[in-house]
């Protein structure tokens, strides 16, 4: 059980706009902070001078304060900001005369009065120049055309993959239809999505969006639309085979999280569990649809090589043949190479979207 409550040393400084309070407790834990009636009321379970307790305290200032106190918590202190009411230099913080003994300058961001009020005309020069230079700076009048495009993009894709997912799902878990006629009832669905995918390197071309364009191009003409287009598309022995559903499977399960993130990334709203969707699905997707592609061009390897189709004979004494076998094979080694590469990718991207955040309360 916790002991009396204690007092922190707490210590200030202001501007003409603001306090700022310090208050020395590591591992705060239930902080209530507020302000009523211009007195600041303090109180938390953390680890103080006089080891962890609940400690408290109360600051009536000596002129009007805003309500609302803007709070951060570290794992060493906690941090207090109030804003004043009008904006003037305090000869003390509190309305009563005699200091508190809790209360101490925080000579870290101490300012002398005609410091406080340098720091101030410089903001106010900063803020002026920033002003400047934006409105130099020329609109775009194709901002709104351009987003709206960018939201169709998106939303016409996730209707399209949407539609692909729904299709799979029903024919085989509720139909009871069977994995070889996948290729047959979805291809022109995937054969669509897939062409219009090329846009997403124009638009990266052309810097409607920030992804950078050689990832792009890899992914969309080298990854997928290669095994689209050249290996299902052009084999018909290929078509028939289960791996097509789980090609077709894992490609559309992504884009039902990737694409409505992007759609509202585009108009600023952020859902929460679609973020964490966007950034955590493609953990298991990633690899499983690199594996089902994979499987799909070893089984592919022996019909090119009977057939010999898009191998390429060169006119030379030797009479030296590019078997297109070959190429396939290399292009299972860049598979795998990429996968790691894109996994690492993501990864990092996903620690920058869901990674730990400092604790913020107001």
């Amino acid at each position: 059980m916790a002991g009396p409550s204690l007092r922190p040393h707490v210590h200030w400084a202001q501007r003409h706009r603001e306090l700022f309070l310090r208050v020395d407790l590591s591992d705060v834990r239930n902080p209530d902070i507020t302000i009523t009636d211009n007195v600041l009321h303090f109180r938390a379970q953390g680890h103080g001078a006089k080891g962890d307790n609940i400690y408290e305290f109360e600051i009536e200032f000596l002129e009007p304060v805003e309500p609302k106190p803007v709070c951060r918590m570290t794992q060493r202190q906690v941090n207090i900001t109030v804003q004043k009411k009008e904006s003037n230099w305090w000869e003390r913080l509190t309305k009563q005369e005699k200091r508190p003994l809790f209360l101490a300058p925080d000579f870290d961001r101490w300012l002398d009065e005609s410091d406080a009020e340098m720091e101030l005309k410089e903001k106010e020069e900063e803020k002026i120049n920033k002003m400047k230079i934006e409105s130099r700076v020329p609109k775009d009048p194709f901002k709104h055309l351009k987003k709206g495009y960018l939201v169709m993009y998106n939303l016409v894709q996730f209707l399209g993959f949407s539609w692909i997912f729904v299709n799979m799902t029903v024919r085989l878990f509720i139909l009871g239809k069977s994995f070889y006629d996948t290729f047959h009832t979805i291809s022109d669905m995937m054969y669509f999505c897939q062409t219009l995918a090329l846009m997403e390197i124009m638009n990266s071309l052309i810097g409607l969006v920030k992804s950078p364009l050689i990832p792009s191009i890899v992914q969309v003409i080298f990854g997928r639309n290669f095994v689209l287009f050249v290996i299902l598309g052009t084999l018909e022995e290929m078509q028939s085979k289960p791996v097509v559903f789980f090609i077709f499977y894992f490609w559309s399960i992504i884009e039902l999280f990737r694409y409505p993130y992007y759609m509202l990334s585009c108009i600023g709203i952020e859902w929460k569990p679609l973020t964490w969707l966007r950034y955590t699905a493609w953990i298991p997707l990633y690899p499983l649809g690199g594996l089902a592609e994979a499987v799909c061009i070893v089984q592919s390897i022996p019909i090119f090589s009977e057939t010999g189709k898009f191998s390429l004979g060169l006119p030379n004494p030797l009479n030296v043949t590019i078997q297109f076998p070959f190429v396939l094979q290399i292009y299972l080694i860049a598979l795998f190479l990429g996968v790691f590469v894109n996994y690492r990718y993501l990864y990092k991207q996903r620690k920058q979207h869901l990674g730990p955040k400092k604790r913020k309360m107001k």
